[in-house]
């Protein structure tokens, strides 16, 4: 479970994190980078791809401005595997309630703008 999230800072299970993390099978993976910055390809989350959750929830920083692209949708959408993309302190929420209902979920978190 994620425990708090501010601007630049997201806690999980104790350890404070100030850079952009992905989140998958239980494991946190630090200092998360986008090929295109502000925009998630398959390239950027075939780790969590490979794992094959049954969702991915996307946190797309404070204002929102980190976006799917549209090959990585229409890929998602291909293997049955549920996207959100929300703000990223909603997200964090939304991440939260997934994970306590049993849901196979993984993320992806951009912690800044």
């Amino acid at each position: 479970m994620i425990e708090k999230y501010a601007f630049g800072q997201i806690t999980i299970n104790g350890i404070s994190y100030t850079s952009d993390i992905k989140i998958t099978q239980g494991r946190v993976i630090p200092s998360w980078w986008r090929q295109s910055g502000h925009q998630v390809g398959i390239e950027d989350i075939q780790d969590i791809l490979d794992t094959k959750p049954e969702i991915l929830v996307l946190g797309k920083g404070e204002p929102g401005m980190m976006s799917s692209k549209g090959s990585l949708r229409e890929w998602l959408s291909q293997k049955n595997i549920g996207l959100i993309e929300e703000k990223t302190a909603k997200a964090v929420q939304t991440f939260n309630r997934l994970l306590a209902e049993g849901k196979k979920v993984a993320a992806g978190f951009h912690l800044s703008c």
